[in-house]
């Protein structure tokens, strides 16, 4: 019998106190009961791994395991989007280097390794930018679309899919919609009313969520025959487009991907459970706050720079990020 669930699992990377955060708090999850305090192994626990400044430890957040599946070793590898023209050269290089350093930095790894049982790994493949220009929005048949014409016409590895995740990068000015381009207000209005987890978040005045209300990203996955291919997908946030914490929108953009790849691995079947509402493939999820990257988000507030951080890693260099949340720690754990 499939294990149903009444709400919209959480897929998206969102601006806190935006009209798009808004938005999913009414179409997502019912509150679960707050769990029981940490017991002594939880706190010697809690002591070795601090919060990050700013937070106190709710464990009554912490993420639950569900039984769907897990990527313990994580293949990535980004597309840019809108052809050679829409991008700057260091742009890329900067994106590319840092999102490499960030999903490989060891102290990093050690956050994300505490919901597995075994070790775990992440290599990043070249990246590659994809002609054609781009319309003024991107919606998520767009995605779709995208996804499933890089698979089929061999621009994607064709192994080792089930443990690989395609970023997509719009170019600067491009719209990140998590809406249809073929869905009308009516429907739009109609769907708002259906079943919850059927229902598309929609802003106030039944426009679909956009990057211009706070949306910065999401991450899913397509069918394409018999194979799953999983993707995420970013804004080039910068102005009032996106998620902007940073001095420069590469970083913003890596920071997004960090937030979508650590969702990616550790709850990679969401998709299909909005799709179908099986919770047999939720993976780790947090009933009162979402996958591993929305839970800070949301605790900062209007205060991002409190989990949007540069790190100092292994090798001196920086990198942006996001920070994840931690169970260990009842919270976002210090860099």
């Amino acid at each position: 019998m499939t294990d149903a669930i009444s709400f919209r699992p959480l897929n998206v990377a969102l601006r806190p106190n935006s009209a798009a955060a808004k938005a999913y708090a009414a179409a997502a999850r019912p509150p679960e009961p707050a769990a029981a305090g940490a017991d002594t192994v939880e706190d010697a626990l809690a002591a070795a791994h601090p919060l990050a400044d700013g937070f106190k430890p709710q464990p009554g957040l912490d993420l639950k395991r569900h039984p769907g599946r897990l990527i313990s070793d994580l293949v990535f590898t980004t597309r840019y989007l809108g052809g050679e023209a829409a991008w700057l050269t260091t742009d890329r290089q900067n994106i590319d280097r840092a999102l490499s350093a960030v999903m490989t930095e060891p102290r990093l790894e050690n956050v994300i390794a505490q919901y597995y049982q075994g070790p775990i790994s992440s290599t990043m493949l070249p990246s590659a930018v994809v002609d054609g220009a781009l319309g003024p929005k991107f919606f998520k048949d767009d995605v779709e679309a995208t996804v499933t014409g890089l698979f089929t016409s061999g621009g994607l590895p064709q192994t080792g899919l089930a443990d690989t995740v395609v970023c997509l990068v719009l170019p600067r000015g491009v719209v990140l919609v998590d809406g249809l381009s073929t869905d009308s207000d009516l429907e739009v209005r109609q769907a708002a009313s259906a079943h919850p987890r059927h229902r598309r978040p929609v802003l106030v005045d039944d426009d679909q969520v956009d990057s211009l209300h706070g949306l910065g990203g999401y991450h899913g996955s397509v069918h394409a025959g018999a194979t799953t291919v999983y993707y995420a997908v970013s804004v080039f946030s910068e102005g009032h487009n996106g998620i902007v914490a940073f001095d420069a929108p590469w970083k913003n953009v890596v920071a997004t991907h960090y937030h979508e790849l650590c969702e990616a691995r550790t709850d990679p079947d969401v998709e299909d459970v909005i799709r179908t509402g099986d919770a047999s493939k939720l993976g780790w999820y947090s009933r009162r706050g979402g996958e591993i990257g929305d839970i800070p988000m949301e605790l900062a507030g209007a205060h991002l720079s409190l989990v949007m951080q540069e790190a100092t890693l292994q090798d001196g260099t920086t990198a942006p990020l996001q920070l994840q949340w931690s169970n260990r720690a009842h919270g976002p754990e210090a860099l």
